[in-house]
């Protein structure tokens, strides 16, 4: 019920309540409305939040979930997705009016119902759980509002026993219930869910929470599979599996031999619920009697459960032993023994010997390893001849393992040869000494084959060959080389083996021999040329008799021969005597004594060495000449024998004696030759060596010729000729040995010529020229070579007299310079001739006076050249626009040029333009250059092709550059190419009257060719480029030239009157004008001095005789006809090609032709009183070209007015506009 806020002011309308909210229970996230109506409200109403106004507006901002519904007078409020918060108490309230007090309604409380949070298990152990113990399980249902009520299920069967209480949630108004219960792990309970409900008012299902219980229990008892039996082979690859089942975790399976752990590595199988450990094992005689476990545990085992199984191997003998000798001579006893190594169980030994056991045995068994028995079996035999070479086997059979080992054996029976023999050559059959021959014994029969042995003379033979065994018999070579003690000697061979009992055989043989032995005996002591010696010379024993000679050197000699007697080996010996006189030729030779069989055709031999005391005496082999080269080492070898051989020499060269020491260039060797080094032409000549011991004295010459290379001089040099004559060059060599052909000529110019005709003189030689030319000149070389070191050489000039020769052509015929009277111009005449030039200067048919101030000559010289400059000062148009000649005079005759000096102007076009190479994307091109007009000239190159919308230009730098490569073509088009010359002051026509030049460019390698129809790849878009920015610059030009045209007219203007008549007498038509601006031919000269059209504007504005309406009319008509603007200075050279508006190909301005004027006599032109209207500048060319002459002087090659392009561009930032002609300088506006 509602109450009033403020007192009564008189009679109102009271506000009322006819609905006021009332308490309301909402789950969270459902929708609340609180019911408030109000009668005759007129007051503000709203709601208050826990006594918080939440505003009057019904969409209540700030509030997004909050809002007020109903019609009119209702005010229910409305709250959307009730959360906690909203969890309070609310009123209602209507605000005083001016017609009624305030009321405020009722609390109404709204509750909001919160679920509980999904629950959790709180565990005082966490899982997994052993089996049998106790565990507290506690469940929590979190934030719930009211409290909620907890379940717990143990796979879905209801836990009893369990308690709960609540403690505070999360948050004010919010409880947490907890519920607690024991649990006692079962095996069973492994895998089993425990669940946890919660459930209150706030929800209509209870929210679950389920864990899964993990439980450890231990595995069930192992077992073994793949064991039917306890007794196993040796070597058997045993495979066994232990298997237990169940366990959590599964069981932890390890196999044992006798503790030992042999394998910890076993698989699980989850669904199957067991593991298993299959063990592979090798069975070994150690494994006998062995134990073999399977243990299985996991982690909650209180002890490991294990299956065991004893094994017993069966094992053969590792080894069967077979002792005793197998060897024995027939009818000798053997007893052998065979023992077999332990084995499970003992073996039964058997022998066998062939086919035939043997059953004279007796066995004896041992315990033996791994639990086994060894066996020992011996057998005793006595052998016979047949059983040699028969097996004997030991045989070990095992009962358990089935199988049977055997140890064989071969037996060896001995017994002695049957038979032994020699083949040899028959013993009545002579033998020559030194051959070969071989003695083969033979043994046949007995066990084993026997052993030959070979004794000579009863003393055995070491160097017979090791014997051989065949089949039936073994054989032994002896390889005699026969000497004189084969003779009869008796050779036996003997055979034996280990029977013990030895058979020979013997043979003799005849052999021929020469002496064993030569000694020579001499009864003389000291020999001396001019004695007699006796010498006696015994020849040992032969068989048959020698027949004994003497021979010195060449030459034999008859001895005395005394009668044979018997000597060793069964042969004869023979004793000879010699007599010889003695001379100094058989010193230090030999006396040969020689024993001859004529039987064997063959001889022994020995020496006696004569020593015979003689003076030196020289050989008749010495050297008489010795030749040697010049520096190199000479050897004069001396040849001289003596005896004593200690003897002394004496050298003399000249008459004069040789000292050792004196010369160290000198050197002697032992045998007294002389060594001369680093020998020069001077130690040629005679020597005489004289020697001497104590027998007595010799001498002798020896020529020395010592040979040197040439050394060359010219008779005459330089040698002079005048041209067309005969010249004779001629050089002298020194030289040794001198031989024919040594000479050869050489011109050394680069051309080639005709070297004329060679001749030879002893030591000279002599070159011949006929019909000499100008080519001839210059310089010959002259080699000699006589084989001896390097060839040497000397050079020649030879100098042709001619006529002088001027050099001619456009730059030298014309000189161009400014006729205001303040430059000088040089007029250059270069002139070739031998002997020297003098040149003679004329004008206009009249010698000029050097003595006058306005000339000077200057004359230089550089070998044949001869250079002449006439400087005309302060050059006048009307006294020096003239023609000047020059002429060179020598001795021999004269030449004359004419050299026309003009103003400045525009440059004559190029001539012989033409191709020098081409590729796939470039041109070379090459021209002649015209005269330059005056000025600095440079060149540039036109061309177009089929698809290009106008003419590309493109500047040549260096600018005095007349071979230029044009690049960036395309392959495999046509070209058509211009050239043309500029200068400051214009451009001329193109070159060979305006001919155009068609190239085809090459196709590019290794590409294809472009299709005619493909455009160049970005070259419209740069042409159109170019072209846009040159039409703005010509619009820019025109339009600054305009300004300056439009001030000059006026200033012509007012003059008009006072140079009326030189207007008429100078006016030119248009087209003359017009026509002055492309000359593309050199000014021609009648009789008369002409000058061109600038000197003619330049005559008329000096002497005010014309309007200077045309100072600049020549210029400006060649600009509406030319594509290029000239600027007074700051010219720079263009780097690249520019296109042009497009022109038919070789059109040319129709007027080629320039003006003839005639001669300007009136003095009055050049009167002080009538100033030119230009403004005064600096010389043009006077000061400049002075400073530059005295800098650097010009070449001879250099044509006329022309400069270095790195000197132009140098001086142009400086000059300016001074570098235009006097005509063209003025003020740009």
């Amino acid at each position: 019920m509602g109450f009033s806020l403020a007192g009564h002011n008189g009679t109102h309308a009271q506000q009322a309540f006819r609905t006021e909210p009332r308490n309301l229970t909402v789950r969270m996230g459902a929708t609340a409305v609180l019911k408030c109506e109000v009668l005759r409200a007129s007051g503000i109403v709203q709601w208050a939040k826990d006594g918080l106004l939440l505003g009057p507006q019904r969409s209540l901002p700030g509030f997004p979930r909050y809002n007020m519904i109903g019609k009119r007078g209702q005010y229910h409020l409305r709250i959307e997705n009730a959360q906690l918060e909203d969890d309070a108490f609310f009123e209602c309230q209507a605000g005083q009016s001016e017609s009624s007090d305030g009321i405020v309604s009722g609390l109404a409380f709204l509750t909001v119902q919160i679920p509980p949070s999904k629950p959790y298990f709180v565990m005082d152990t966490p899982t997994p759980w052993v089996v049998g113990k106790k565990y507290r399980v506690e469940c929590v249902a979190p934030d719930a509002k009211p409290e909620a009520d907890i379940s717990l299920y143990k796979d879905g069967v209801d836990l009893t026993g369990a308690t709960s209480f609540t403690t505070s949630g999360s948050k004010d108004k919010l409880l947490n219930t907890h519920a607690e219960v024991t649990v006692t792990a079962l095996k069973s309970d492994n895998g089993r869910e425990l669940t946890c409900h919660a459930k209150n008012k706030a929800v209509s299902q209870p929210v679950v929470t389920t864990v899964t219980m993990n439980v450890y229990y231990p595995p069930d008892p192992p077992y073994i599979i793949g064991l039917d039996r306890d007794e196993v082979k040796a070597g058997r690859l045993l495979v066994l599996e232990c298997v237990s089942y169940g366990g959590n975790p599964l069981a932890n399976l390890q196999w044992t031999k006798e503790g030992e752990v042999l394998s910890t590595t076993w698989g699980e199988e989850v669904v199957g619920q067991k593991s298993r450990n299959i063990l592979r094992l090798k069975i070994t005689p150690a494994d006998n009697q062995a134990e073999l476990s399977c243990e299985s545990a996991n982690i909650v085992s209180l002890s490991p459960l294990s299956i065991t199984r004893k094994i017993t191997v069966f094992f053969d003998p590792a080894e069967l032993t077979l002792s005793g000798s197998l060897k024995a001579v027939e009818g000798q006893e053997l007893t052998l023994s065979c023992h077999a190594s332990s084995s499970n169980p003992p073996v039964h030994i058997r022998w066998w010997l062939g086919y035939k056991e043997l059953n004279n045995t007796s066995v004896a068994f041992e315990e033996g390893e791994n639990g086994g028995m060894t066996t020992t079996s011996n057998v005793t035999h006595r052998v016979s001849r047949e059983e040699n070479g028969l097996r004997l086997t030991c045989e070990a059979f095992n009962n358990g393992t089935q199988f049977s080992k055997i140890q064989p054996a071969t037996l060896t029976v001995y017994y002695p040869p049957q038979r032994v023999f020699i083949n040899s050559p028959p013993e009545d059959v002579p033998l020559r000494s030194g051959t070969r021959v071989l003695l083969t014994c033979f043994s046949t029969g007995g066990n084993p084959p026997a052993e030959l042995t070979w004794f000579k003379n009863g003393r055995e033979v070491s160097h017979a060959q090791p014997q051989t065994l065949s089949h039936m018999f073994v054989s032994r070579v002896l390889n005699l080389l026969l000497t004189a003690s084969d003779n009869q000697a008796d050779y036996r061979c003997d055979a034996t083996n280990k029977a013990k009992k030895t058979m020979s055989a013997h043979v003799k043989l005849l052999v021929h021999f020469v002496a064993v032995s030569m000694k020579i005996t001499a009864k003389q002591e000291v020999l001396r040329r001019g004695q007699e010696i006796n010498l006696e010379c015994l020849s040992g024993s032969s068989n048959p008799k020698s027949d004994v000679s003497w021979k010195v050197g060449r030459m034999r000699l008859p001895g005395v021969e005394e009668k044979p007697t018997k000597a060793v080996f069964g042969g004869v010996s023979v004793l000879s005597r010699l007599s010889l006189n003695l001379s100094s030729q058989h010193n230090n030779q030999k006396v040969i004594c020689q024993a001859y069989s004529p039987v064997l055709e063959e001889a022994a031999n020995t020496f006696y060495h004569l020593s015979v005391l003689h003076p030196p005496e020289f050989s008749p082999e010495q050297t008489t000449e010795v030749q040697v080269v010049e520096d190199d080492v000479a050897t004069i070898p001396l040849m001289v024998s003596a005896n004593p051989e200690v003897f002394s020499c004496i050298w003399l060269h000249r008459r004069q004696t040789l000292v050792k020491g004196e010369d160290i260039r000198h050197q002697w060797s032992d045998d007294h030759s002389l060594e001369i080094r680093n020998v020069t032409r001077k130690d040629g000549g005679l020597y005489t060596i004289k020697c001497e011991n104590d027998e007595g004295v010799d001498q002798t010459t020896v020529e020395l010729d010592v040979l040197y290379a040439p050394s060359l001089k010219p008779e005459k040099d330089p040698v002079f000729v005048n041209l067309g004559g005969t010249a004779d060059l001629i050089c002298v060599a020194d030289a040794n040995p001198i031989i024919p052909g040594m000479f050869s000529w050489k011109w050394l110019g680069e051309e080639e010529v005709e070297m004329g005709e060679e001749t030879q003189e002893d030591e000279s030689s002599l070159l011949t020229i006929y019909n000499v030319t100008r080519a001839h000149a210059g310089f010959y070389q002259c080699t000699a070579s006589n084989g001896i070191a390097l060839p040497a050489s000397v050079e020649m000039q030879l100098v042709v007299q001619f006529t002088p020769v001027l050099r001619k052509g456009p730059q030298w015929s014309k000189v161009a310079s400014r006729g205001d009277g303040t430059t000088t111009a040089e007029l250059v005449c270069q002139a070739e001739g031998i002997p020297r030039v003098e040149f003679i200067w004329g004008k206009k048919g009249m010698l000029i006076d050097l003595a006058n101030p306005r000339y000077e000559e200057r004359t230089d010289r550089e070998g044949s050249f001869h250079t002449s400059t006439l400087r005309v000062v302060n050059v006048s148009a009307v006294l020096d626009y003239a023609v000047f000649s020059c002429t060179a005079r020598n001795s021999l005759g004269e030449d004359k040029l004419d050299i026309q000096l003009v103003s400045t102007n525009h440059p004559d076009p190029p001539s012989l333009f033409r191709q020098v190479s081409v590729t796939h994307d470039s041109v070379t091109l090459e021209w002649i250059p015209g005269f330059n007009g005056g000025l600095q000239q440079r060149f540039r190159i036109r061309y177009i092709w089929d698809k290009a919308i106008s003419f590309m230009y493109v500047d040549v730098l260096p600018p005095d550059e007349t071979t230029f490569t044009v690049t960036g073509l395309q392959p495999l088009t046509i070209y058509n190419f211009s050239v043309n010359a500029l200068n400051a002051i214009g451009e001329s026509g193109y070159a060979d009257n305006g001919a155009v030049l068609t190239i085809t460019t090459k196709v590019k390698e290794s590409e294809d060719p472009m299709d005619d129809n493909e455009q160049a790849p970005s070259g419209v878009p740069t042409h159109l480029t170019v072209a846009f920015t040159v039409v703005f610059g010509v619009l820019l030009l025109l339009n600054s030239l305009g300004c300056f045209l439009g001030r000059k007219w006026k200033n012509r203007r007012d003059k008009t009157k006072i140079e009326g008549e030189a207007v008429v007498n100078g006016q030119k038509s248009e087209e003359d004008v017009s026509s002055q601006s492309t000359v593309s031919k050199s000014n021609k000269y009648e009789s008369r001095e002409k000058i061109n059209t600038g000197a003619q504007r330049t005559l008329l504005i000096d002497s005010g005789s014309e309007t200077e309406s045309n100072v600049y009319e020549s210029y400006t008509a060649f600009q509406e006809d030319s594509h290029y603007y000239y600027p007074a200075g700051d010219y720079k050279p263009s780097l690249g090609p520019h296109p042009e508006e497009r022109r038919g190909l070789g059109v040319i301005p129709a007027n080629l032709e320039s003006h003839l004027y005639e001669d300007v006599g009136d003095g009055r032109v050049y009167q002080d009183t009538l100033a030119s209207p230009l403004p005064p500048y600096p010389p043009f060319f006077s000061d400049y070209r002075q400073t530059q002459q005295a800098e650097d002087w010009r070449s001879p090659t250099y044509p006329q007015g022309i400069k270095k392009a790195g000197q132009l561009m140098d001086d142009q930032q400086a000059k300016r506009d001074y570098d235009l002609p006097f005509e063209l300088r003025g003020e740009l506006v």
